[in-house]
């Protein structure tokens, strides 16, 4: 069989479809945003082939992992075991690192564990561990007739007399000693100073190295003695010329005492006890109560308490005595107060624990998780180990150096410097060495290739798992599936494309080819005009969204697609359709947000000016630095400055313009929720006015209900058995918990009573079963309702179903739900909005809408700041900002500023060089 036949698919919205996938061929399936591909795709092909395979495992094998539950579908023909590689299974766990998760951190440790050369941490001294044999060998290599003292070192810069040290010397029948550089007999030592540090060797033989058999025979006897009496260590001085070798048994010091544990893998493991700084447990930061969020410095000392207190409870009246004692007046900001006083109240005094001490007792004896985790949040924040400076490993690990480098700053370079310098270890290492590694050095290699090619160059291997965007995190794992090289599987991807710069698609392409060409199936759900034209085979699933779609609008090859007349996305392709470029860009209103001095991450010291009223596009290659200009400087200090936030910031010198704008509202794609609680009508506040509607229904008011009564998440009219979550949650113990619909509310999360109460024969669990087009028309005559749901119809979200749980809807949808929710509040004019890649997940008429929504934000007087990499929004922007010109080290500059047109005349820019293409010239 040639192809995946998929028949009668009806998961989701699909209408018993059926389609045919080549086998071997990249295939791209596209359409609309909420049209149904992600249901072919993941919940469809994937599912189907996760269930195979599993099935194939033994009934033992399968108590523990559970049986996934068979899609929607007649039959599915010619399906191989399938991969996901989607956006987001990313931990959370503050272990995983990109070295960990794509086990390249694992063959780093064996390098360094089998090449890496230990040196002392104190005084940098490279150790080695010698044999008697091998000592011999380079003993006669450097003194070969030369006259020598064979010495045991028996004190290094220590105090004291030493007088019971020479007696037992005497006993054992030593002669010589060797004291601060002079030569005595022992018993003629005269008495030392007990104040001063001494030197302190035992001569055990002095001789003329020659080559004939006595010579050979009585200087390793004397090493042997040497070594014994010197805990392994022993120093060899020439007698002509002063000079001194030293020779080691351990993996010590001879200097410092410093001795190296066993150098396996282990020790170079953050995960083990072994390996990791004892302080921070190989964390690399431990948690710290922070002054800040336990009193706010700049309000009088009882107004500043942050901590839970009675206001004439306990801990003001010791304040007040505190102030009585060390002095300072209740009415002055407490950072007026001197710092006597400040510390007594933060950290304690004899008769008070402190605030922060009383902030740690409250966290550790805290009663439930819930409470710890609160506390944890609040008042606890992140500071880098001092102990190992956030490098996670203890010392003996990072002073194992392979090149001068240990395996933490190795770590810390880009991937793209790591690649070069694991390839250059071919030329360095000596050929006994490169014998040892010579698979290790190819394997990673290898690896760190595949990273580059899918344009993750600029990320490093220490980087926390968490802080990676959706994008980052799935080509990680699609270079590690190349890299694990298996033939004869379906990858099932889901926009690979996302946070990418244009001039990184044709690398990812490229991968994705290189997959295909191993002997896989790869199937793309992705809206990328690239990478829809390098695709061998097309599947367009539409003709709209939601209700209106899931159906094949077209299935064939690429060249075939300009013949489909219901197709969108053809229309996209062939041109008859397009976002046009605005006819004019707006000045902005004269006004100007700058800030000054950003040097957060690899930000290089930037002055950056935002024009006010308009419309601006941050661009710049992954990794230049965008998201740390705005996510981590501009937007945390405008929360700070605006809204009394604390939220950590980036470095910078000083902003100005703040009095130009009143708020900032950031719409990101994290989920609108984290259970099935939450939904589009809950978010987006709509539900209140469906709920205050049914309490005012005949029947609801002769019953006395109110709009309590239809709420499922309090006591009353929800089921009880789910708590009005209308499914179940099964916890599963090696995956992520799993959700059941209830079997006593049948998924309508409201008892039989409530669902009694009707509006227009509608019960309240229908009403949220409604996709916001049904419910548009259905509530077409309540205005508080309809204004809401215009607004959600308006940025392109119709085909969601207002109870549509939280968890199901993607970062894309999660986004404009927030958009509608801010879009429906009235604007003041002096809002700066800003978007993170707003245009995940919708095709090219979903951004025709998004970029008309943005643009309303911005005729109303406010300013819209949006990081992105679609072209067809960055060519519709007033001003772009343009980082650059490469990803870490290397970027963190301004390239360009200016017009869309500005910036595609310039030479510099990489985004300029894709602009023009679509601007003509």
């Amino acid at each position: 069989m040639d192809y995946i036949v998929v028949k009668g698919a009806k998961v989701h919205n699909l209408k018993n479809i059926t389609v045919k996938i080549p086998k071997n061929k990249l295939t791209v399936i596209t359409g609309l945003s909420g049209s149904g591909k992600s249901s072919l795709a993941l919940d469809t092909i994937y599912i189907e082939g996760q269930r195979r395979y599993l099935e194939s495992l033994s009934s033992y094998a399968r108590q523990f992992i559970g049986n996934l539950k068979k899609p929607d579908v007649e039959s599915i023909e010619g399906l191989s075991p399938s991969i996901a590689i989607d956006q987001k299974s990313v931990s959370h766990n503050p272990r995983s690192t990109v070295g960990t998760i794509t086990e390249i951190y694992d063959l780093l440790r064996v390098l360094y564990a089998k090449i890496g050369e230990p040196h002392c941490y104190k005084c940098g001294r490279k150790l080695e561990k010698m044999s008697i044999d091998e000592i011999v060998k380079d003993v006669y290599k450097n003194f070969d007739g030369k006259r020598i003292y064979v010495e045991s070192p028996i004190a290094i810069e220590k105090k004291g007399t030493f007088k019971d040290v020479f007696e037992k010397l005497l006993e054992k029948g030593y002669v010589r000693v060797e004291v601060d550089n002079k030569i005595y007999r022992i018993e003629e030592v005269p008495e030392l100073n007990k104040n001063i540090r001494h030197n302190i060797f035992l001569v055990v033989d002095r001789l003329k190295l020659k080559a004939d058999k006595d010579t050979k025979y009585r200087i390793f006897d004397s090493i042997e003695l040497a070594l014994k009496e010197g805990n392994g260590v022993i120093y060899i001085k020439n007698m002509d010329d002063n000079t001194t070798k030293i020779y080691s048994e351990k993996m010590m010091c001879p200097t410092c005492g410093i001795s190296m544990p066993e150098i396996t893998p282990k020790l170079f493991s953050f995960n083990s006890p072994y390996g990791a700084c004892q302080r921070c447990h190989g964390l690399g930061f431990t948690l710290e109560v922070d002054p800040e969020k336990v009193i706010d410095f700049d309000k009088p000392v009882f107004e500043a308490i942050q901590i839970g207190h009675k206001e004439d409870g306990w801990i003001p009246r010791k304040i007040k005595k505190i102030l009585k004692i060390y002095g300072g007046s209740p009415e002055k900001p407490f950072r007026e107060l001197s710092e006597d006083t400040q510390e007594a109240i933060l950290y304690g005094t004899t008769f008070f624990d402190g605030l922060i001490p009383i902030v740690r007792q409250r966290y550790e004896y805290a009663s439930s998780e819930e409470g710890r985790q609160w506390i944890l949040n609040k008042f606890f924040i992140e500071n880098t180990c001092h102990a190992c400076n956030g490098k996670r490993l203890r010392k003996e690990a990072l002073s194992v150096l392979i090149e001068k480098i240990n395996i933490t700053d190795f770590t810390e370079l880009p991937i793209s410097q790591e690649y070069e310098f694991i390839k250059s270890l071919k030329e360095k290492l000596p050929s006994k060495k490169m014998e040892i590694v010579k698979e290790l050095i190819e394997e990673l290699e290898k690896r760190l290739l595949f990273l580059n090619e899918v344009g993750l160059g600029y990320l490093t291997l220490s980087r926390n798992v968490k802080t990676l965007s959706g994008g980052e995190a799935q080509r990680i794992r699609l270079a590690t599936q190349i890299g694990s090289g298996l033939t004869g599987v379906t990858y099932v991807l889901d926009e690979p494309t996302i946070g990418l710069h244009q001039s990184d698609n044709e690398k990812l392409i490229g991968t994705l080819k290189k997959l295909k060409d191993l002997g896989n199936t790869v199937i793309v759900v992705e809206h990328d005009e690239d990478v829809i034209k390098n695709a061998d085979y097309l599947i367009d699933i539409g003709p709209k969204a939601g209700v209106n779609g899931g159906k094949v609008v077209f299935q064939g090859p690429i060249s075939k697609i300009k013949n489909a007349k219901n197709s969108i996305t053809a229309k996209y392709l062939t041109g008859k359709l397009k976002i046009e470029v605005p006819d004019k860009r707006r000045k902005g209103n004269g006004k100007e947000l700058v800030l000054v001095g950003a040097k957060h991450n690899n930000l290089k010291n930037l002055t950056v000016t935002f024009p006010l009223g308009t419309f601006i596009c941050i661009t710049g290659v992954s990794g230049s630095g965008k998201s740390s200009l705005i996510l981590d400087t501009l937007y945390p200090t405008l929360m700070n400055h605006l809204h009394n936030s604390k939220l950590p910031t980036g470095a910078y010198d000083y902003i100005e313009g703040l009095e130009y704008i009143d708020k900032v509202i950031a719409i990101d794609q994290s989920p609108i929720g984290r259970t099935p609680r939450s939904n589009p009508a809950t978010y987006t506040k709509v539900f209140d006015e469906i709920r205050k509607l049914f309490s005012m229904t005949p029947l609801a008011k002769a019953r006395g209900y109110n709009s309590g009564r239809f709420s499922f998440n309090v006591k009353g009219g929800r089921c009880e058995h789910c708590k009005g979550q209308g499914v179940i949650k099964v916890e599963m113990l090696f995956l992520p918990d799993v959700y059941v619909e209830c079997e006593v509310c049948k998924g309508k999360r409201y008892n039989s009573e409530t669902l009694e109460v009707t509006y227009k024969e509608k019960n309240i669990s229908e009403i949220l079963d409604m996709t916001v087009e049904e419910a548009l028309e259905f509530f077409k005559n309540i205005p508080s309702i309809y204004s809401t749901l215009s607004v959600l119809n308006e940025v392109g979200l119709s085909y969601i179903k207002l109870g549509q749980p939280a968890p199901t809807l993607s970062g894309g949808e999660a986004q404009r739900v927030k958009l509608a929710s801010e879009l429906k509040k009235k604007a003041t004019g002096k809002t700066i909005y800003i978007l993170d890649e707003p245009t995940v997940g919708l095709h090219f008429d979903d951004v025709k809408k998004l970029i008309h929504v943005l643009n309303k934000l911005v005729d109303k007087g406010n300013t819209v700041i949006v990081i992105e990499h679609n072209l067809d929004v960055i060519k519709t922007a007033d001003y772009i900002i343009d980082l650059g010109p490469t990803g870490g080290d290397d970027g963190g500059y301004i390239v360009a500023k200016g017009t869309p047109e500005q910036i595609a005349h310039s030479k510099k820019s990489l985004t300029g060089k894709y602009l023009k293409k679509i601007l003509g010239g």
